[in-house]
């Protein structure tokens, strides 16, 4: 068996579980509640397996608004998605910074340059920004081709 060969370093996954990861590509969910903060960045968004998909979620009217229409998908990379900074909730004074946000918890920004895979890429996740074998990768950049621009470093 060959060993597992990985995408570039500078670039990393992160499993988000649905709905929340189909929030995030379709509905403008531009925070990620997290228990640490997370490293600015472009990220490949992968969604959870199916049986941690978060059921309680999809009754919440914000949750359902943005996933309507949508087909939830599991375990696998949905999108790109780039990670502007993380800040503490805790430092908020009572007032969170966005409909998405919860309290007691690091919020990690999310820029609105978001790019939706058409079709979703299979592969195993992990907790944390992981690393993302080469295959899945070339795979991400084949569907979105113009990502050749953003990534001048895939290229070189």
């Amino acid at each position: 068996m060959s060993p597992t060969l990985y995408a570039p370093d500078w670039i990393r996954g992160v499993t988000v579980k649905e709905p929340w990861a189909t929030s995030i590509l379709r509905g403008g969910k531009r925070v990620e509640n997290r228990p640490k903060p997370w490293a600015p960045g472009w990220r490949l968004l992968h969604s959870g397996a199916e049986k941690t998909m978060d059921r309680a979620a999809l009754r919440d009217p914000l949750v359902a608004r943005a996933i309507r229409g949508h087909q939830l998908q599991f375990s696998a990379v949905l999108g790109v998605i780039r990670i502007t900074g993380s800040h503490d909730s805790r430092t908020e004074a009572g007032k969170l910074c966005s409909p998405w946000a919860q309290r007691d918890c690091f919020h990690v920004d999310l820029d609105d340059d978001v790019h939706v895979l058409p079709l979703p890429v299979p592969c195993g996740g992990a907790l944390g920004p992981w690393r993302v074998p080469l295959d899945v990768f070339e795979q991400v950049l084949l569907q979105l081709p113009h990502l050749n621009e953003l990534f001048p470093e895939a290229t070189s």
